[in-house]
């Protein structure tokens, strides 16, 4: 059977783990691959159009999260981006031991590098949650000490798609003279974003249709911190390494269309969502629908009571679908998720959570057939 005949057969509704590749997209960065070849850092004049395409870019993604185009550096995704939120604060004030204040819902690249940080010598401190899975305004105002220098709150949720109150984290933080950064990887192309709300903020192209290996992290102007990466002068002597241009335009590009599309987009994923959960309620499934109201549209992570969500999962791919069983980052590890757990979800309905996250491809008949499917399933036992 053909790869592409096979993936028509197959309802994929695992969007919060990486997006399909856009068809525009993927024609320009192969165009791009085929027409130039010059690295951006040269100096000769097939290199001035490569330099062009970045330049353009740049200005691209900062229009759409309302940022400056020198506030925009490119890296290799959202880990990059994070890890070097992280670390090139803590790195520029390691001498003091400074403090970093982040959430227990966060996603692994920020608490495994705020766990190296430690091993450094800094002091982390962990933001509990309730049970829809949002941080404590007040809790925060709190926890801040003389040495703190930074928080880091991620913008939405990857496993349960609640969405942070992060203007009011930005207030505290800026009356303090912190530097606040957001894991914006799931928000950016699916919900309004104003980067002048923040200090730095990750994102990550893969997550709004656009190829995997490319992301960008937004830094203030002005923001005194310490490079991640060494080497070259690239990014404006911020983040060595050629530039991938080719995915960079593509990112860009994606990125422009989906917010161009956004209100539309989330109002398809909203009705999928919908339909799916009414299903699900006229046949007196108990599950609990968790992360609250305020959610990424589209963002269902449902625990059924008494069951595995690996078997469930495992039986709805069995049936040509395409769904997670909590966390993509903890899909090979059978425990209760840390975001599960820090939101004090019961155990009996935690072990049967999975994630069904529609993308702009998704219709309102998978959404029902995955329901049915599903209700199939549990009815069955």
């Amino acid at each position: 059977m053909k790869v592409a005949n096979f993936l028509n057969e197959i309802i994929y509704a695992d969007n919060a783990a990486t997006t399909p590749l856009d068809d525009e997209v993927l024609d320009l960065m192969i165009d791009l691959q085929k027409k130039y070849f010059a690295n951006p850092s040269a100096v000769y004049k097939i290199s001035k159009p490569v330099k062009k395409i970045l330049t353009e870019s740049r200005e691209i993604i900062a229009e759409c999260i309302n940022a400056k185009p020198q506030e925009i550096f490119f890296t290799s995704g959202g880990t990059e981006s994070d890890n070097t939120a992280i670390k090139s604060v803590m790195f520029a004030n390691l001498a003091e031991r400074p403090n970093l204040i982040t959430s227990a819902v966060e996603h692994k690249a920020i608490l495994n590098s705020c766990a190296a940080m430690k091993n450094l010598g800094c002091t982390v401190t962990k933001l509990s949650v309730d049970k829809f899975g949002a941080v404590d305004v007040d809790e925060l105002e709190k926890k801040i000490r003389r040495k703190t220098k930074l928080i880091s709150i991620m913008f939405a949720n990857n496993e349960i798609g609640t969405i942070q109150p992060v203007e009011k984290i930005s207030e505290v933080a800026r009356s303090h003279g912190i530097i606040f950064h957001t894991d914006a990887v799931q928000a950016v192309g699916h919900i309004p974003i104003d980067a002048r709300k923040f200090d730095m903020l990750s994102a990550s192209a893969h997550k709004f249709n656009a190829p995997k290996g490319v992301g960008f992290l937004f830094i203030r102007e002005g923001l005194k911190i310490l490079p991640f990466m060494d080497g070259g002068s690239q990014e404006n002597n911020f983040r060595a390494g050629t530039e991938n241009f080719p995915a960079i335009a593509a990112m860009a590009f994606a990125l422009k269309k989906n917010c161009e599309q956004m209100q539309l987009n989330a109002k398809k994923l909203s009705e999928c969502s919908e339909v799916l959960l009414k299903i699900l309620r006229e046949n007196n499934i108990d599950f609990i629908l968790n992360g609250g109201d305020n959610r990424l549209p589209g963002h269902l992570s449902l625990s059924f009571k008494n069951f595995s969500g690996e078997s469930l999962m495992h039986r709805l791919d069995l049936k040509n679908i395409c769904v997670a069983t909590g966390s993509a980052c903890n899909s090979k590890r059978t425990e209760i998720s840390h975001v599960l757990q820090a939101i004090k979800l019961q155990k009996n309905y935690a072990r049967g959570t999975i994630r069904i996250t529609f993308g702009k491809k998704n219709t309102p008949r998978d959404a029902k057939t995955i329901a049915e499917v599903l209700t199939q399933i549990i009815t069955q036992g």
